[in-house]
Protein backbone atom coordinates (compact mmCIF):
# COMPACT_ATOMS: atom_id res chain seq x y z
CA UNK A 1 0.00 0.00 0.00
CA UNK A 2 1.17 3.50 -0.79
CA UNK A 3 2.17 5.46 2.34
CA UNK A 4 0.04 8.35 1.11
CA UNK A 5 -3.09 6.17 1.17
CA UNK A 6 -2.28 4.95 4.67
CA UNK A 7 -1.84 8.52 5.89
CA UNK A 8 -5.22 9.50 4.42
CA UNK A 9 -6.78 6.61 6.34
CA UNK A 10 -5.06 7.62 9.59
CA UNK A 11 -6.27 11.21 9.29
CA UNK A 12 -9.76 10.07 8.37
CA UNK A 13 -9.94 7.86 11.45
CA UNK A 14 -8.08 9.85 14.08
CA UNK A 15 -7.95 13.53 13.13
CA UNK A 16 -11.60 14.43 12.76
CA UNK A 17 -11.99 16.35 16.01
CA UNK A 18 -12.02 20.14 16.21
CA UNK A 19 -8.24 20.40 15.89
CA UNK A 20 -8.01 17.98 12.97
CA UNK A 21 -4.28 17.90 13.58
CA UNK A 22 -1.52 15.34 14.18
CA UNK A 23 2.05 16.22 15.11
CA UNK A 24 4.57 15.09 12.50
CA UNK A 25 6.60 13.11 15.05
CA UNK A 26 3.46 11.33 16.24
CA UNK A 27 2.42 10.60 12.67
CA UNK A 28 5.85 9.11 11.98
CA UNK A 29 5.51 6.92 15.06
CA UNK A 30 2.01 5.78 14.03
CA UNK A 31 3.10 4.89 10.49
CA UNK A 32 6.17 3.06 11.80
CA UNK A 33 3.72 0.65 13.44
CA UNK A 34 2.48 -0.14 9.92
CA UNK A 35 5.98 -0.53 8.52
CA UNK A 36 6.38 2.87 6.83
CA UNK A 37 9.72 4.62 7.39
CA UNK A 38 10.16 8.26 8.34
CA UNK A 39 11.36 9.47 4.95
CA UNK A 40 8.35 7.92 3.21
CA UNK A 41 6.01 9.62 5.70
CA UNK A 42 7.60 13.03 5.20
CA UNK A 43 7.60 12.69 1.43
CA UNK A 44 3.98 11.55 1.34
CA UNK A 45 2.83 14.32 3.67
CA UNK A 46 4.51 16.88 1.41
CA UNK A 47 2.59 15.51 -1.57
CA UNK A 48 -0.68 15.61 0.36
CA UNK A 49 0.04 19.21 1.32
CA UNK A 50 0.68 20.17 -2.32
CA UNK A 51 -2.61 18.56 -3.29
CA UNK A 52 -4.49 20.57 -0.66
CA UNK A 53 -5.34 17.57 1.52
CA UNK A 54 -3.28 18.79 4.48
CA UNK A 55 -1.92 22.11 5.67
CA UNK A 56 1.01 22.87 7.98
CA UNK A 57 0.06 23.86 11.52
CA UNK A 58 1.70 24.15 14.93
CA UNK A 59 -0.07 23.31 18.17
CA UNK A 60 1.61 24.32 21.42
CA UNK A 61 4.80 24.87 19.44
CA UNK A 62 4.76 21.36 17.95
CA UNK A 63 4.97 21.03 14.15
CA UNK A 64 2.34 18.99 12.42
CA UNK A 65 -0.33 18.88 9.75
CA UNK A 66 -4.05 19.54 9.87
CA UNK A 67 -6.92 18.66 7.58
CA UNK A 68 -8.02 21.40 5.20
CA UNK A 69 -11.68 22.42 5.16
CA UNK A 70 -12.15 20.77 1.77
CA UNK A 71 -10.66 17.53 3.04
CA UNK A 72 -12.94 17.53 6.08
CA UNK A 73 -15.93 17.79 3.75
CA UNK A 74 -14.59 15.01 1.54
CA UNK A 75 -14.10 12.71 4.53
CA UNK A 76 -17.54 13.53 5.93
CA UNK A 77 -19.10 12.72 2.56
CA UNK A 78 -17.31 9.39 2.48
CA UNK A 79 -18.35 8.13 5.91
CA UNK A 80 -21.86 7.09 4.91
CA UNK A 81 -20.70 5.25 1.80
CA UNK A 82 -17.76 3.51 3.45
CA UNK A 83 -19.27 2.45 6.75
CA UNK A 84 -22.98 2.00 6.04
CA UNK A 85 -23.07 0.39 2.56
CA UNK A 86 -26.48 1.68 1.42
CA UNK A 87 -28.26 -0.65 -1.04
CA UNK A 88 -30.75 0.75 -3.57
CA UNK A 89 -34.24 -0.59 -4.18
CA UNK A 90 -35.34 -1.27 -7.73
CA UNK A 91 -38.68 0.45 -7.07
CA UNK A 92 -36.86 3.73 -6.34
CA UNK A 93 -35.81 4.08 -9.98
CA UNK A 94 -32.74 5.62 -11.56
CA UNK A 95 -30.88 8.90 -11.71
CA UNK A 96 -29.61 10.06 -15.13
CA UNK A 97 -26.90 12.68 -15.53
CA UNK A 98 -26.91 14.18 -19.02
CA UNK A 99 -24.06 16.57 -19.67
CA UNK A 100 -22.22 18.49 -22.34
CA UNK A 101 -18.96 20.35 -21.76
CA UNK A 102 -17.43 22.60 -24.48
CA UNK A 103 -14.15 21.45 -26.00
CA UNK A 104 -12.56 24.65 -24.70
CA UNK A 105 -13.24 23.43 -21.14
CA UNK A 106 -11.94 19.90 -21.39
CA UNK A 107 -10.42 20.18 -17.90
CA UNK A 108 -13.95 20.62 -16.55
CA UNK A 109 -15.07 17.63 -18.62
CA UNK A 110 -12.38 15.45 -17.08
CA UNK A 111 -13.29 16.67 -13.59
CA UNK A 112 -16.98 16.03 -14.21
CA UNK A 113 -16.37 12.47 -15.40
CA UNK A 114 -14.06 11.74 -12.49
CA UNK A 115 -16.61 13.06 -9.97
CA UNK A 116 -19.41 11.01 -11.53
CA UNK A 117 -17.22 7.91 -11.42
CA UNK A 118 -16.34 8.67 -7.79
CA UNK A 119 -20.06 8.93 -7.00
CA UNK A 120 -20.64 5.48 -8.52
CA UNK A 121 -22.29 6.42 -11.81
CA UNK A 122 -22.18 3.98 -14.71
CA UNK A 123 -21.77 4.99 -18.36
CA UNK A 124 -24.72 4.63 -20.76
CA UNK A 125 -23.05 6.73 -23.48
CA UNK A 126 -20.46 9.53 -23.68
CA UNK A 127 -22.75 12.19 -22.22
CA UNK A 128 -25.31 10.06 -20.40
CA UNK A 129 -24.43 8.46 -17.07
CA UNK A 130 -26.68 6.52 -14.70
CA UNK A 131 -26.89 5.71 -11.00
CA UNK A 132 -29.46 4.43 -8.52
CA UNK A 133 -31.86 7.22 -7.54
CA UNK A 134 -30.65 7.08 -3.92
CA UNK A 135 -27.51 8.96 -5.02
CA UNK A 136 -29.45 12.06 -6.08
CA UNK A 137 -28.69 14.29 -3.09
CA UNK A 138 -25.07 13.22 -2.95
CA UNK A 139 -24.73 13.95 -6.68
CA UNK A 140 -26.34 17.37 -6.27
CA UNK A 141 -24.02 18.27 -3.42
CA UNK A 142 -20.84 17.16 -5.19
CA UNK A 143 -21.68 18.74 -8.57
CA UNK A 144 -22.53 22.03 -6.89
CA UNK A 145 -19.43 21.99 -4.70
CA UNK A 146 -17.15 21.54 -7.72
CA UNK A 147 -19.05 24.16 -9.78
CA UNK A 148 -20.11 21.51 -12.32
CA UNK A 149 -23.88 21.80 -12.04
CA UNK A 150 -24.15 24.21 -14.98
CA UNK A 151 -23.00 21.45 -17.34
CA UNK A 152 -25.39 18.77 -16.10
CA UNK A 153 -29.09 17.97 -16.18
CA UNK A 154 -30.34 15.37 -13.73
CA UNK A 155 -33.36 13.17 -14.48
CA UNK A 156 -35.19 10.64 -12.34
CA UNK A 157 -36.97 7.72 -14.04
CA UNK A 158 -37.63 4.01 -14.51
CA UNK A 159 -36.27 1.52 -17.01
CA UNK A 160 -39.05 0.81 -19.52
CA UNK A 161 -37.22 -1.25 -22.16
CA UNK A 162 -36.08 -2.68 -24.36
CA UNK A 163 -33.06 -4.63 -23.18
CA UNK A 164 -32.99 -6.88 -20.15
CA UNK A 165 -32.01 -4.62 -17.27
CA UNK A 166 -29.56 -7.07 -15.70
CA UNK A 167 -27.65 -7.31 -18.99
CA UNK A 168 -27.67 -3.55 -19.47
CA UNK A 169 -26.34 -3.06 -15.95
CA UNK A 170 -23.28 -5.16 -16.78
CA UNK A 171 -22.68 -2.94 -19.80
CA UNK A 172 -22.99 0.31 -17.84
CA UNK A 173 -20.77 -0.80 -14.95
CA UNK A 174 -17.64 -2.97 -14.96
CA UNK A 175 -19.02 -5.38 -12.41
CA UNK A 176 -16.56 -8.13 -13.32
CA UNK A 177 -13.62 -6.00 -12.24
CA UNK A 178 -15.45 -4.93 -9.09
CA UNK A 179 -16.24 -8.55 -8.29
CA UNK A 180 -12.53 -9.39 -8.61
CA UNK A 181 -11.66 -6.55 -6.23
CA UNK A 182 -14.11 -7.91 -3.69
CA UNK A 183 -12.59 -11.38 -4.09
CA UNK A 184 -9.08 -9.97 -3.61
CA UNK A 185 -10.14 -8.15 -0.45
CA UNK A 186 -11.77 -11.29 0.93
CA UNK A 187 -8.74 -13.45 0.13
CA UNK A 188 -6.42 -10.98 1.84
CA UNK A 189 -8.44 -10.22 4.97
CA UNK A 190 -10.52 -13.27 5.85
CA UNK A 191 -7.40 -15.00 7.24
CA UNK A 192 -6.63 -11.86 9.25
CA UNK A 193 -10.08 -11.92 10.85
CA UNK A 194 -9.65 -15.62 11.62
CA UNK A 195 -6.35 -14.84 13.35
CA UNK A 196 -7.99 -12.30 15.64
CA UNK A 197 -11.05 -14.45 16.30
CA UNK A 198 -8.72 -17.28 17.32
CA UNK A 199 -7.07 -14.96 19.85
CA UNK A 200 -3.72 -14.93 18.05
CA UNK A 201 -3.68 -11.16 17.72
CA UNK A 202 -3.63 -9.16 20.91
CA UNK A 203 -1.46 -6.03 20.96
CA UNK A 204 -3.24 -2.73 20.49
CA UNK A 205 -0.49 -1.57 18.13
CA UNK A 206 -1.04 -4.62 15.97
CA UNK A 207 -4.79 -3.97 15.93
CA UNK A 208 -4.10 -0.39 14.82
CA UNK A 209 -1.84 -1.51 11.98
CA UNK A 210 -4.24 -4.22 10.81
CA UNK A 211 -7.26 -1.92 10.96
CA UNK A 212 -5.58 0.89 9.01
CA UNK A 213 -4.46 -1.58 6.34
CA UNK A 214 -7.92 -3.15 6.10
CA UNK A 215 -9.72 0.19 5.85
CA UNK A 216 -7.21 1.46 3.28
CA UNK A 217 -7.86 -1.63 1.16
CA UNK A 218 -11.63 -1.34 1.62
CA UNK A 219 -12.48 2.35 1.34
CA UNK A 220 -12.12 2.61 -2.45
CA UNK A 221 -14.57 -0.22 -3.14
CA UNK A 222 -17.78 1.47 -1.91
CA UNK A 223 -17.13 4.30 -4.35
CA UNK A 224 -16.85 1.90 -7.28
CA UNK A 225 -20.00 0.11 -6.10
CA UNK A 226 -23.10 2.31 -6.43
CA UNK A 227 -25.18 -0.01 -4.26
CA UNK A 228 -27.20 -1.54 -7.08
CA UNK A 229 -30.46 -3.31 -6.21
CA UNK A 230 -30.10 -7.01 -5.45
CA UNK A 231 -32.43 -7.92 -8.33
CA UNK A 232 -30.00 -6.68 -11.00
CA UNK A 233 -26.72 -7.94 -9.55
CA UNK A 234 -24.95 -10.89 -11.20
CA UNK A 235 -25.53 -14.35 -9.77
CA UNK A 236 -23.03 -15.13 -7.04
CA UNK A 237 -22.33 -11.47 -6.29
CA UNK A 238 -19.83 -11.33 -3.44
CA UNK A 239 -19.89 -7.63 -2.61
CA UNK A 240 -22.21 -8.16 0.35
CA UNK A 241 -20.06 -10.88 1.90
CA UNK A 242 -16.94 -8.73 1.46
CA UNK A 243 -18.78 -5.88 3.18
CA UNK A 244 -19.73 -8.17 6.04
CA UNK A 245 -16.09 -9.17 6.36
CA UNK A 246 -14.97 -5.54 6.62
CA UNK A 247 -17.71 -4.83 9.19
CA UNK A 248 -16.50 -7.77 11.28
CA UNK A 249 -12.90 -6.57 11.06
CA UNK A 250 -13.96 -3.10 12.11
CA UNK A 251 -15.91 -4.41 15.09
CA UNK A 252 -12.99 -6.58 16.16
CA UNK A 253 -10.11 -4.14 15.59
CA UNK A 254 -11.40 -0.58 15.93
CA UNK A 255 -11.65 -0.43 19.76
CA UNK A 256 -8.13 -1.75 20.32
CA UNK A 257 -6.79 0.47 17.54
CA UNK A 258 -8.41 3.49 19.21
CA UNK A 259 -6.87 2.49 22.54
CA UNK A 260 -3.43 2.48 20.91
CA UNK A 261 -3.96 5.87 19.26
CA UNK A 262 -5.18 7.33 22.56
CA UNK A 263 -1.76 6.68 24.05
CA UNK A 264 -0.31 8.97 21.37
CA UNK A 265 -3.13 11.48 20.88
CA UNK A 266 -4.86 12.49 24.15
CA UNK A 267 -8.55 13.27 24.30
CA UNK A 268 -7.85 16.93 23.55
CA UNK A 269 -6.91 15.86 20.02
CA UNK A 270 -3.41 17.27 20.41
CA UNK A 271 -0.66 14.74 19.84
CA UNK A 272 2.49 15.06 21.91
CA UNK A 273 6.00 15.29 20.44
CA UNK A 274 8.03 12.09 20.61
CA UNK A 275 11.27 14.02 20.95
CA UNK A 276 12.56 17.57 20.88
CA UNK A 277 15.25 17.05 18.23
CA UNK A 278 15.34 18.09 14.60
CA UNK A 279 12.95 15.34 13.54
CA UNK A 280 10.10 17.29 15.14
CA UNK A 281 10.66 20.23 12.81
CA UNK A 282 8.32 20.65 9.89
CA UNK A 283 9.94 19.94 6.54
Amino acid sequence: MQPRSLIVTVYGLYARDEAGWIGIATLIRMLAEIGVDEQAVRSSVSRLKRRGFLESARVDGVAGYALTAATRQLLDDGDHRIFHRPRARLADGWLLAVFSVPESERTKRHLLRSRLSWLGFGTVSAGVWIAPAQLEQEARDVLSRYALSTYVDLFHGDHLGFGELRIEIERWWDLASLQQMYDDFTAAYRPLLATWVAGQGSADGQAFADYVRALTAWRRLPYLDPGLPDEVLPAGWRGSSAGDLFAALRERLAPAAQAYVSTLIPATGRSQPVSENRRDADQ
